[in-house]
């Protein structure tokens, strides 16, 4: 299919207003790093969204899924096919009896934490300073401050495919098979669509204590002013990789417009012209530094777009 009739095509799906050629990527990553997507695609519905997706896969065509782009490094030289954004038009959040709170894969995890604190439900106050949203939550069991995704979720609503198509179905927490930073839906490429959470019952006004003790916490110790992708590396297991980077020497280095934050070593951060290439030539020379420092191979929490 060539790539006008394809492009056709996606129009047909979700509206020609809703496809957008060669979409700056700077625009849509916390990094403010990417060149263009060769389509950004905003589906609507669900529907929309299995529309775009098999349309793709007949095609041959790849795709990806972004929400705020909080935990992504795009390429200088952009990505080819489809990009579909989710964060726009799938942001509802909805509190529901029996402490559950349902929302859509693209409400951010600080407006699911606020409608939480204003019904008087408690448990996803760790999230309220994480900047993403709930769909990139479920798919890295996102976590801070001994929180993570996984200990309130209960079910995480899905696209997967089925028998040559994609279909949507509702998968029980037990099925989502998650671990520290990854998921069942990750490792098999299912796109997220939503999630609900079960939360317990409080007091608005102590819900909103530990919110902004959480947020005074993370102001101060995070370069939160400077654009980032947040922890660059997972946490090796028994220790902690800001400190390894510290004791590495690497706290400040630099290569281009990309360093390891002042502030806190486990950030790269750009500071005002970062290429991708730029913290891709960093994250490797921390990694050299400190295996050869401390024997501990980091890996990147960042997810590494190709």
């Amino acid at each position: 299919m060539s790539a006008p009739s394809f492009e056709k095509s996606l129009q047909d799906i979700v509206g020609s207003q809703n496809v957008r050629p060669d979409e700056p990527l700077v625009e849509h990553t916390t990094f403010r790093i990417g060149g263009p997507a060769q389509w950004l695609v905003t589906p609507r519905s669900e529907d929309e969204v299995a529309g775009v997706v098999s349309t793709c896969e007949a095609a041959g065509i790849p795709w990806r899924v972004l929400g705020l782009g909080s935990n992504v490094l795009a390429p200088d030289e952009g990505l080819d096919g489809v990009t579909l954004l989710l964060a726009d038009n799938f942001a509802a959040v909805e509190v529901l009896p029996g402490g559950l709170v349902r929302a859509a894969a693209g409400a951010t995890n600080a407006a699911v934490a606020a409608a939480a604190r204003d019904a008087g439900l408690a448990g996803y106050e760790f999230a309220s300073g994480i900047p993403g949203t709930i769909g990139g939550a479920a798919i890295m069991n996102a976590g801070a401050y001994e929180g993570q995704f996984s200990d309130v979720a209960v079910e995480v609503r899905c696209l997967v495919p089925s028998e040559g198509s994609w279909r949507v179905a509702n998968v029980p927490a037990p099925e989502a098979a998650w671990g520290y930073r990854q998921s069942r839906m990750m490792r098999e490429g299912w796109v997220v669509l939503g999630a609900t959470l079960q939360l317990r019952a409080d007091s608005p006004a102590a819900i909103a204590a530990r919110m902004e003790e959480l947020r005074e916490r993370r102001e101060s110790k995070q370069p939160l002013e400077m654009p980032s992708a947040g922890s660059t590396f997972k946490r090796p297991e028994g220790h902690f990789a800001g400190a390894l980077i510290q004791e590495a020497g690497c706290q400040g280095l630099r290569m281009g417009g990309a360093q390891v934050s002042e502030k806190h070593a486990g950030f790269v951060v750009n500071t005002g012209d970062a290429t991708a290439a730029d913290v891709l030539a960093l994250i490797a020379e921390v990694q050299r530094r400190v295996h050869e420092t401390t024997g501990v191979q980091l890996e990147p929490e960042v997810r590494l777009w190709q």
